[in-house]
């Protein structure tokens, strides 16, 4: 005998043409679930998330993992952004739970055909699309694409070299980005955003990452700080930072002679760099590593630097063309 939790979608839920011991409607706590079902056996529970109060809030969700035994509930998830982005659904299956759909005909399957980490591994990927719901449908559980136009994109930024400056790139890129898009800057499992005095720079643990990400569904790109913990599986893209003075290299390949072969076919940046053009080719030359773009030390008090807007730009930003934010004001006086 199986077990509904409804709200949002009870008519729908109501449909199943299976064995109900006991059904209750309407937006409860986890801890209210926890009370009402010790000690009520049932072979499944079947939840709208929807009567989950909080439930975009994936460590309210948490709490199921902790008090039930996932083998025995099956999510019906709503069709809102958040609860459908990558980031949401790869802590789902990171929780153990693993039996979760948006088609109802697929509810009835999941009882008698448990999902396995097997069948949901697809989802810690968060660049894999058109994917199967268990009912037969196509399913839109792919990367968070979020409200604006052209959906998210997410890019991480890790140092190399030790302090090769992705903090304040991160901060500097920003700034650039923001006449033209809506962007979220997050740093992980570190708090030097605080020392840049903007409140908009937010701080965040590798556990509750996937969280923040989710929780910005109108953002257009997410800048990440990883740092040495950060996921990089939820980036679309990472680029990885090189300070390339003499003393940062040579420490690098005493640390790690491999460094470099690492780096192969990775995007890679030289950060805080003198180098000129050909110095650049000797680095490519001598490391075996392509360079994706040389950024010199940067004044980061400044409103405006060409070469950043450049780089996003490399990057496939292309609206910073005509957004015209390459006229800034000399001064700074007036804003």
């Amino acid at each position: 005998m199986n077990v509904i939790v409804s709200n949002k979608y009870q008519n729908m839920l109501a449909t199943l043409d299976i064995d109900i011991i006991k059904s209750i409607n309407g937006e409860f706590e986890v801890e209210e679930l926890v009370n009402i079902f010790t000690n009520f056996y049932f072979n499944k529970m079947i939840i709208d998330i929807t009567a989950i109060k909080g439930y975009q809030n994936i460590k309210n969700i948490q709490k199921l993992s902790v008090n039930f035994d996932m083998n025995k509930i099956i999510l019906l998830l709503d069709d809102s952004a958040m609860v459908n982005s990558g980031s949401y659904l790869s802590g789902l299956v990171s929780m153990g739970i693993y039996n979760f759909t948006r088609n109802i005909n697929a509810v009835k399957f999941l009882i008698d055909n448990p999902n396995s980490y097997k069948d949901v591994a697809q989802y810690h990927n968060l660049n894999n699309s058109d994917n199967d719901d268990n009912g037969g449908n196509k399913a839109s559980f792919d990367v968070f694409s979020g409200t604006g136009s052209g959906g998210l994109r997410i890019i991480g930024f890790k140092n190399v070299t030790a302090h090769a400056g992705a903090t304040t790139l991160v901060y500097m890129l920003k700034k650039h980005l923001e006449v033209a898009y809506n962007v979220v800057a997050l740093e992980v499992d570190n708090e030097d955003f605080k020392y840049l005095n903007d409140p908009a720079l937010k701080s965040t643990t590798a556990l509750d990452l996937s969280y923040h990400i989710a929780n910005n569904p109108e953002a257009e790109v997410i800048l990440l700080d990883l740092n040495s913990t950060g996921q990089i599986n939820l980036c679309n893209e990472v680029i990885y930072l090189i300070e390339p003075g003499l003393i940062k290299l040579n420490k690098l390949i005493r640390s790690d002679r491999d460094a470099f072969e690492k780096l192969k076919d990775k995007k890679v940046v030289l950060n805080k760099s003198v180098l000129n053009a050909r110095d650049v080719s000797d680095f490519e030359n001598e490391s075996k590593a392509h360079v994706f773009f040389n950024i010199p030390y940067l004044d980061d008090k400044k409103e405006h630097e060409q070469v950043l807007d450049d780089f996003l730009v490399a990057l496939g930003f292309s609206r910073l063309n005509s957004s015209g934010s390459g006229k800034a004001k000399l001064f700074n006086i007036f804003k």
